[in-house]
């Protein structure tokens, strides 16, 4: 006779028990296969940016809403059928400002909207946020360890410690509003310097 008390109830298997199996009999299940929140997939193509902070706040992003070459500001990207805000990773957080095509160089250029563009907000160092603005040298710059990243050519280390430019996000202007175009040119996040 068996004791049902002992019996064991079935467990759904995790993503990541799914995952080992996978690897283990050589099987690729596709990470969308588990159903990734939408607030927490990366920027996409056709999705709006919205103003996270400043005078805009909440409202989407158009070129004459940013002055030229002003400090950047934090932006989200914004599915427009869904209205989903991409505000489930840190890692999907932009800095956005507006700067004059012609110096920028040459490479890229196609990945700015009406003189917009959007770089990783995240440092490519340790992972803070890069929110400080060098006003003369026009650097995005971070405050933690005082790595800068030029605007002008693509997010480019200029000083400081980080490893790497800034992963650059490329935009086009659907109806008036700054828009993704792209996947991010670039790896987003860090890579932890020891």
């Amino acid at each position: 006779m068996v004791d049902s008390s002992s019996k064991s109830k079935a467990k759904p298997l995790s993503r990541r028990t799914i995952f080992k199996m996978g690897l283990a009999t050589g099987i690729a299940v596709p990470m969308s296969a588990f159903g990734q929140p939408p607030a927490r997939m990366r920027p996409q193509p056709g999705d709006q940016l919205v103003f996270e902070e400043g005078p805009h706040q909440d409202q989407l992003v158009r070129a004459d809403l940013l002055e030229l070459e002003q400090k950047p500001v934090s932006a989200m990207a914004r599915d427009p059928q869904t209205k989903v805000l991409r505000d489930g990773s840190r890692l999907n957080r932009v800095m956005i400002t507006r700067i004059d095509t012609e110096k920028m160089t040459a490479r890229y250029q196609g990945n700015a909207a009406e003189g917009v563009i959007a770089y990783s907000a995240v440092c490519t160092h340790t992972g803070c946020d890069v929110i400080n603005w060098d006003a003369g040298e026009l650097n995005m710059a971070c405050p933690c360890h005082e790595s800068q990243f030029d605007i002008y050519d693509g997010g480019k280390v200029v000083g400081g410690p980080a490893p790497r430019p800034l992963a650059m996000l490329p935009l086009e202007v659907v109806d008036g509003v700054i828009t993704v175009a792209a996947e991010f040119r670039g790896r987003v996040g860090f890579t932890q310097q020891f």
